[in-house]
C-alpha cells in the first residue's frame, strides 16, 4: 500500500513538473520527459545515491541548453518564428538572460527586423543607448498561452523596457530596476491620469498584479529618463512596421506623444507604466 502511494506521488510529481515547465518555457516539459530517458544509465553509472538526483538535474539542464541554442531555433523557422539576439546586437539585447532561457524571445522575422532597426535609430539620436527587450513569444504554434500576457501568442508582439538614468552617477543606464523586467512602475504624478486606481476601483485587481509580485528594492536607484524615452517612443511611432503601441495614458501625456498607434490596453490587462508593448 505504501509503495503504491509512493508510486502515485511520483507520477503526480512528474505531471506537475511537466505542466510547470511547459507553462514557463513551452518545451521544457517535453525536454524533461526526454531527459528521463537518461535516468537508467545514470542509476547504473552513478553508484552514490546522494549524487544521482544532482546528475539527473545536470542531464536535464544540458539537454535543455543544447536544445535552446541549437535545435529550437531551427525547428521554429517553419512556424514563422526567429529568436531575438541573446547578446547585444546593434544596440538591442534582452534585459534579463532569463527571457531567452525560458524561450520567450521568439518573434516574427518582421518584428526582429523592426526591433533591431528601432535600436539602431535610437543610437543615432542618443549614441550608446541600449534598447532592452522583454517578452516576445514562444517558438511554436499560434494561440499557445504565454502567461501572464493576454496576446503574446503569435510572434507579432514584443515588450521593451523603459530607459533610465542611474541616480548615483547621473548617467544613462542600460539596466532597469526590476529583476524580472516587469512590475517596477513609473507611477502617476499628482495631477496625472491614474489609470491603475481607476481600474482597481472597477474591480480589476490583477491590473496591479506584477507590481505586487516584483521586488521594489532597486527602484530608488533609477530615474525615469524622459528625454530618451520620448526619443524611443518617437522612433517606434514612426516605424512603418509597428501598428500598435501600449503605454500607460499618464506617460503618453507626460512625454507629449500624439499618435493613432498608441492605444489603451484596457483594465483586463496589466498596467503598462513599467514597459512598452509594440506589435506588428
Amino acid at each position: 500500500m505504501i509503495q503504491k502511494s509512493l508510486g502515485i506521488a511520483r507520477i503526480v510529481t512528474h505531471v506537475i513538473v511537466f505542466i510547470i515547465l511547459t507553462m514557463l518555457t513551452q518545451l521544457g516539459g517535453v525536454i524533461y520527459l526526454i531527459s528521463r530517458r537518461t535516468h537508467p544509465l545514470i542509476m547504473q553509472k552513478v553508484t552514490r545515491p546522494v549524487l544521482q538526483p544532482l546528475v539527473k538535474i545536470a542531464a536535464f539542464l544540458l539537454i535543455y541548453l543544447f536544445s535552446m541554442l541549437l535545435i529550437i531555433p531551427l525547428l521554429a523557422k517553419p512556424f514563422g518564428r526567429v529568436p531575438l539576439p541573446i547578446f547585444r546586437k546593434d544596440g538591442l539585447q534582452p534585459l534579463r538572460l532569463s527571457t531567452c532561457l525560458l524561450n520567450r524571445h521568439y518573434v516574427r522575422p518582421d518584428m526582429r527586423h523592426a526591433a533591431l532597426d528601432i535600436a539602431m535609430k535610437m543610437n543615432r539620436f542618443h549614441p550608446g543607448t541600449v534598447v532592452n527587450y522583454l517578452d516576445g513569444g514562444f517558438p511554436f504554434f499560434n494561440s499557445f498561452p504565454m502567461l501572464p500576457h493576454l496576446s503574446h501568442n503569435d510572434g507579432k508582439k514584443l515588450d521593451l523596457a523603459f530607459l533610465y538614468i542611474d541616480k548615483a552617477s547621473g548617467s544613462p543606464s542600460d539596466n532597469a530596476p526590476s529583476v524580472i523586467g516587469y512590475g517596477v512602475c513609473e507611477t502617476p504624478r499628482p495631477g496625472e491620469i491614474n489609470t491603475a486606481e481607476s481600474c482597481r476601483e472597477q474591480g480589476y485587481r490583477w491590473y496591479n498584479m506584477l507590481q505586487q509580485i516584483a521586488p521594489q528594492g532597486n527602484k530608488e536607484r533609477y530615474v525615469f529618463d524622459s528625454l530618451r524615452m520620448r526619443a524611443l517612443m518617437t522612433v517606434i511611432i514612426y516605424h512603418p512596421a509597428i501598428h500598435k503601441i501600449f503605454i500607460e495614458p499618464h506617460l503618453q501625456t507626460r512625454l507629449q506623444l500624439e499618435s493613432d498607434k498608441i492605444r489603451f490596453h484596457g483594465c483586463y490587462a496589466v498596467r503598462h507604466d513599467d514597459h512598452i508593448h509594440i506589435q506588428l
